[in-house]
């Protein structure tokens, strides 16, 4: 009985030290940093749904929008990885203001090709140059806090954490954000809005001082690292099909709250049925630091997917927008975790000198899906309507699932996460 007292309160003291590690992270960057680094993710997350949306509205169909959708996703997926490797060489301040200034630009581009009744090859193009310019800012945030973290797993946990719960949250304000204004004004303004902030948050993220730690803690990897993409691609196959899986869960999905939003003849809520979908996700990627070190990345990663598949498969039942949104409800609690947790196991393979290309593969993976996804069931909700549509989320986070099962035994998470630094190629 002693023992099993000692052992409950061991396991407390280290699920407090776990959530103690979410209060040194201000320390470490600078409380600045956190507001700047949220803003300046919110206009990628208010992008895909505001060209759906405003795509829609101008057009009148679904599957043109999930085209142009497509298009902004392909763009992403084409050049986040350049991104990420330009990042690893040149520093991220360079590439981020770039990418910035051009991204305010490709908004504008986009908001006058689809309300002026551009043909809609020069439309495509424009959504192609919104995704190809939109700053990498959640993986090179990411980078970033791996070169703060001085090799030290819990904390490096809470900050993969952190980055997903804040991601989550960015993914239920961005889309609630366009809703808003798409019912109060247009889906025009909406993007407008994003150019905005994406030309003062994200400057101010590029400017910030935390970008040139990567530079300072990279460290020379063995061997060629003329060849470094190709290598980090081949270590990273199983968590890109993951990440995959999970994009075209996400593009499936909002081509589906689209349709039943407009079934509704309600098209402005869309956003606000996607952003549900946030919520418990934000919850509960928070709370995967209390998880002890113990349980690996793969059962953490196999529960996760196991559970989106299987809550998924409740939104073939649904009628209506009230029904889905409960049901996307509890499908969240299951998206926060598997995403932290394809995250760390991609930081777990590749050295600080190659963790850029590393984590915007992953987030290209997840575009690339989101692209495949909205394409896929913009078809088929023009087709077969709500909740036929909702047949492709679930394929989709049965094939994350799939991925999971085929990954090898690694060691713990704890473990798996020091490797961030010092695996070599």
């Amino acid at each position: 009985m002693p023992s099993r007292i000692a052992e409950a309160m061991n396991q407390s003291s280290t699920t407090a030290g776990a959530f103690a590690a979410y209060r040194s992270l201000p320390a470490l960057s600078g409380r600045a940093y956190l507001p700047i680094a949220f803003l300046a993710r919110l206009p990628f997350s208010m992008n895909t749904l505001g060209v759906m949306v405003l795509v829609t509205a101008t057009t009148g169909s679904v599957a043109a929008a999930g085209l142009s959708t497509a298009a902004a996703s392909l763009g992403t997926a084409a050049f986040g990885a350049v991104q990420g490797k330009l990042a690893d060489r040149l520093g991220q301040r360079p590439v981020l203001i770039v990418a910035s200034m051009l991204n305010a630009v490709a908004a504008v581009l986009v908001v006058l090709a689809a309300t002026g009744g551009a043909h809609r090859a020069v439309l495509a193009a424009a959504c192609f140059l919104l995704g190809a310019s939109a700053p990498q800012v959640g993986a090179l945030a990411r980078v970033r806090w791996i070169a703060l973290m001085h090799d030290e797993p819990q904390t490096i946990g809470a900050a993969m954490g952190y980055e997903s719960t804040v991601d989550e949250i960015t993914f239920v304000l961005g889309p609630a954000l366009v809703g808003v204004i798409a019912t109060a004004g247009s889906p025009a303004i909406a993007l407008l809005v994003a150019a905005g902030l994406v030309t003062t948050f994200g400057l101010a993220f590029a400017l910030h001082p935390t970008a040139n730690a990567p530079t300072r803690r990279a460290r020379p990897v063995s061997g060629s690292t003329r060849h470094g993409s190709p290598r980090v691609l081949r270590r990273l196959v199983l968590p890109l099909v993951g990440m995959l899986g999970v994009g075209v869960f996400f593009g499936s999905t909002q081509a589906g709250v689209t349709a039943v939003a407009e079934a509704a003849g309600q098209a402005g809520i869309a956003g606000l049925l996607y952003a549900v979908l946030g919520v418990g996700s934000a919850i509960t990627a928070l709370a995967l630091v209390a998880v002890p070190d113990t349980i690996g990345y793969r059962t953490r990663w196999v529960a996760g997917a196991a559970g989106l598949t299987l809550t998924t498969a409740a939104t073939l039942l649904t009628d209506g927008p009230g029904q889905l949104a409960a049901v996307l409800a509890v499908v969240g609690l299951f998206v926060g975790p598997t995403l932290v947790t394809l995250f760390s196991v991609g930081g777990s393979l590749v050295p600080v000198a190659q963790a850029g290309t590393a984590m915007t593969m992953l987030v290209s993976a997840n575009v690339v899906g989101v692209a495949l996804g909205a394409a896929v069931a913009g078809s088929v909700a023009d087709q077969a309507g709500a909740p036929a549509v909702f047949v492709v989320p679930l394929m989709a986070a049965a094939l994350v699932a799939a991925a999971g099962l085929l990954s090898p035994r690694g060691p713990a998470g704890a473990t798996s996460t020091t490797e961030v630094t010092s695996t070599s190629m």
